[in-house]
């Protein structure tokens, strides 16, 4: 590697071009991670050569037919030209995806602030904002009729309920606002062309999720506002089952939104030539990762929809066992991983050490591993982020959930999942050659 590098800084700086047909003056060249990140341009020539470009000189070396083997196969291939209006859609699918993302923060606000309940009907178009006092009474004298009223807030003023209406209200504003910032440009591009025929399915494709995404809301909402807490201990609340559903339809959108918009905005480098199986086999691994982020983000709706998070505030053990003596306390058992507060908890523990395993792992392979030069830096911060998420996970537990920390660990699990799917997207340009 050093001895064909120094060569080429050689003939670089001669400001010649030279062709060889042996190979035998470069065979210390190491088919390592470092040569692929070097800012070395590779090409083919009609003569047959590969063509490398000097990134502090800029001039050029070519290399005969017989080095192409060993080298080219570890290059990448340069960037092709891109489609009609292909910056403008992924400015746009970006913009999607950050609304999304904020979405998710304010669902976790309302969650945590217990004003999901506030708001007790649905319009396709938005409720109309109470203005004057009557209005504002009507509209609580309409809150009064449920549960959460009855059971729990009985004792809550005017100027309460105003403050978890506005922010119930607000979150349900802003879904609407997404619908308007996706359709309205997604018809103009379109119409301009923009869209290739899978481009527009998936433009369909995302319009649905949308519109699934705000049904299942409301669908989410009406759990709580149903006759069903008679029991003693019950709590006003909606279904976990129900929220985890919500939760994860926007993790699924914002997720597709972000991989498209790379696909716009930042393509793929590409491995050309022979690429070895361990590269294959950390793409998998990479997947994987990727998978278990995603399920653990959502267990944690599950922790939320029963506020599993306020109980056994003590890490690594909980109440001084490793596992607590009430985590098959329903009948029959499967009930417990999704009804049980203690068992739900718990399962969140566990997935959030198993993945932050798989990522610490994942990311010890990656050095050792021949992987697009973008791959490294994405593994990286997977890595980062993952440490961080945990260590926040683990803060938020220990101080009994305050609303700013319990907000801040949910929205590190979309940005630990958005860093996974970037590095995703960096390999996937990564496939088998025909033999």
């Amino acid at each position: 590697m050093y001895n064909c590098l120094r060569l080429a800084s050689c003939i670089a700086r001669t400001g010649t071009t030279s062709t060889f047909s042996s190979f035998s003056a470069f065979k210390t060249i190491s088919p390592a991670r470092s040569f692929v990140s070097n800012a070395l341009l590779v090409s083919k020539p009609n003569g047959g050569g590969i063509t490398f470009r000097d990134a502090t000189k800029k001039s050029l070396l070519t290399v005969g037919r017989t080095f192409r083997t060993p080298v080219s196969r570890y290059c990448t291939k340069p960037s092709v030209p891109q489609e009609r209006g292909s910056k403008a859609v992924g400015y746009w699918l970006l913009g999607c995806s950050g609304m999304v993302f904020v979405a998710v923060i304010l669902g976790g606000v309302t969650r945590l602030t217990e004003s999901g309940l506030s708001m007790v009907t649905w319009k396709l178009l938005g409720e109309q904002m109470p203005r004057t006092d009557a209005e504002w009474q009507e509209e609580f004298d309409r809150y009064q009729q449920f549960p959460e009223f009855k059971l729990k807030n009985q004792d809550i003023t005017m100027q309460e309920f105003k403050l978890i209406w506005y922010m119930e209200y607000g979150h349900r504003m802003w879904g609407r606002a997404i619908g308007a910032f996706y359709s309205i440009p997604a018809l103009y591009f379109w119409t301009k062309g923009y869209f290739n025929k899978a481009m527009k399915i998936r433009v369909l494709a995302f319009g649905a999720l949308i519109g699934a995404q705000g049904l299942m809301g409301w669908y989410m909402v009406k759990s709580g506002l149903e006759d069903r807490f008679h029991e003693e201990s019950d709590v006003p609340r909606v279904s976990q089952y129900r929220l985890a559903s919500h939760l994860g339809f926007a993790f699924v959108l914002y997720s597709l939104f972000l991989w498209s918009a790379l696909d716009k905005l930042l393509p793929a480098q590409k491995l050309v030539g022979q690429i070895p199986a361990a590269t294959f086999r950390f793409k998998g691994l990479a997947h994987a990762t990727k998978a278990a982020v995603f399920l653990t983000a959502l267990s944690g709706a599950f922790v939320a929809g029963l506020d599993a998070g306020l109980i056994y505030n003590s890490f690594p053990k909980m109440a001084d066992r490793w596992i607590p003596s009430d985590i098959l306390a329903l009948s029959p058992a499967l009930r417990n991983f999704t009804e049980n507060p203690t068992t739900v908890q718990f399962d969140h523990r566990v997935l959030g050490t198993a993945t932050l395993t798989l990522i610490t792992g994942m990311f010890l392979l990656s050095r050792r591993r021949l992987l697009p030069p973008r791959a490294y830096k994405a593994a990286t911060a997977v890595a980062v982020m993952g440490w961080m998420q945990v260590a926040l996970g683990i803060t938020t537990l220990l101080t009994y959930v305050p609303v700013p920390l319990a907000a801040s660990h949910q929205s590190g699990s979309l940005v630990l999942l958005s860093l996974a799917i970037w590095l995703t997207h960096e390999l996937k340009l990564v496939k088998r050659l025909p033999k």
